[in-house]
């Protein structure tokens, strides 16, 4: 995502009335709580954020509660945030960003700009963050010794990818375009349209693989076909792709069947370790943040192992900061609790070191896409207020759409304050002598 954001209309400022949770499609209590903090920790929490909103140095949340108005910070940019229940200071100062996520749903407050909100939330909390990064890194050793005895199992990994992803098409087919492209997109032109961008993301990702009609592509993480279609209509190749999602198989399998490329393009229902056989490419987007830190080792042998000694592997990932990625391996956020059930955020280096422990991939060329991804997140949060009615429709509720804003605008905050970020990355097989395309500007 990009600094550069093409203007978009903010989340309606007016709060929502708070609903039950959810139980459509895999969104189940237990993924979306209640906020748990008691009433009577409702005005010790606002004078404490009184007192903490002296420490804010950049920019100015305005705040407006039961007792009045009052401002944290100086200078630009200014965003308001409406209270309507001071239980929301407690939940924030106690539980952190899944605090912010829960009272959001609920309707405990709101603000003019949830994105700008992300970012000064970000941008002030710098220090401790980092902190918390060191303390992290120093305790990853041991942690991780023990921790690698329980990776989650096969079956859990399903579940996490169900909970999120078969939330039916309704929400994806009004919140995406055209190409059903769940992942950053590519704005080469800051006017691109974003089924444009999205084209520009996969023909990027096509040309660094060198595909042509010769090649078996294997896909791991199908999504809901994008580029299995792309790559079999524009570059020739056959493809076969994977994925544990029942509704993306379904859509996927509907978008190849009007196609009419059934005979170059398999969906399969099969988890990536039991894939069988070798291919020329291989090609995974966005699918790697799904895969615990525990069974980065296990993606990368199998990726090896499918991957013939002469083949390339394109891989787009979310990324976080190598210093962030220990703390953040095994803390739940906002996103990984209420969003994202077992999700986690790799970084660079780890990607690095696990394809080099395990396999005899080798990194060869790497894009830091990541200025694109507030852009993408701007369109699709547009979009999906603009759909609602129809996401409604589909018996989703307010607070739904609540969570599903602060997710976007979380994000987008995320991205534009480099907090996290995005990268195509390239590895070859040991036997790979061949020469990279040039990369598109």
């Amino acid at each position: 995502m990009t600094d550069v954001r093409a203007p978009v209309a903010g989340p309606a400022a007016a709060p929502l009335a708070a609903a039950p949770p959810s139980t459509r499609a895999g969104v189940t209590d237990a993924l979306v709580p209640a906020p748990r903090v008691p009433p009577a920790f409702g005005r010790p929490g606002a004078r404490l954020a009184r007192r903490l909103g002296r420490r804010v140095r950049h920019g100015t949340l305005e705040f407006t509660d039961p007792d009045g108005t009052w401002r944290a910070g100086q200078g630009q940019p200014v965003v308001q945030v409406q209270v309507h229940d001071r239980r929301a200071y407690a939940a924030f100062m106690l539980r952190g960003s899944e605090g912010l996520g829960e009272s959001y749903m609920a309707g405990w407050w709101d603000a003019s700009d949830l994105t700008t909100v992300v970012r000064l939330i970000l941008r002030n909390l710098a220090g401790p963050i980092d902190v918390l990064d060191r303390v992290g890194q120093a305790a990853s050793g041991p942690l991780d010794l023990v921790e690698r005895l329980w990776p989650p199992s096969p079956a859990s990994d399903r579940r996490n990818v169900q909970a999120h992803y078969d939330l039916t098409g309704d929400v994806f087919a009004v919140m995406l375009d055209e190409t059903m492209s769940y992942s950053c997109a590519v704005f080469e032109d800051p006017a691109m349209d974003l089924a444009a961008a999205q084209r520009a993301k996969l023909d990027r990702l096509c040309t660094k693989l060198d595909l042509g009609p010769d090649d078996h592509l294997v896909e791991i993480g199908t999504g809901w076909g994008g580029l299995a279609l792309h790559a079999a209509s524009r570059y020739g190749c056959r493809v076969t792709t994977t994925t544990i999602s029942d509704a993306q198989r379904q859509v996927a399998l509907e978008r190849v069947g009007r196609a009419g490329l059934g005979d170059r393009v398999e969906v399969l229902d099969v988890d990536y370790r039991e894939l069988t056989g070798t291919y020329d490419k291989l090609v995974s987007v966005e699918m790697i943040e799904a895969v615990d830190w525990r069974r980065h080792d296990a993606f990368f042998a199998t990726c090896g192992r499918l991957l013939k000694p002469d083949g390339l592997m394109a891989l787009q990932a979310i990324t976080i900061a190598d210093r962030s990625y220990e703390r953040a391996k095994r803390h739940d956020d906002f996103i990984r609790r209420l969003i994202f059930p077992g999700g986690c955020l790799p970084s660079v280096s780890a990607l690095c070191r696990s394809a080099t422990r395990s396999s005899e991939l080798r990194l060869v060329d790497l894009e830091d896409i990541g200025r694109h991804y507030a852009t993408t997140l701007a369109r699709w949060r547009v979009n999906f207020e603009a759909g609602w009615e129809t996401v409604a429709a589909a018996g989703f509720d307010p607070s739904f759409r609540r969570l599903w804003n602060l997710y976007l605008s979380y994000c987008e905050g995320a991205f534009l304050e480099r907090h996290i970020s995005d990268v195509q990355a390239v590895f070859a097989g040991p036997a790979w002598r061949g020469t990279l395309a040039p990369r598109r500007l």
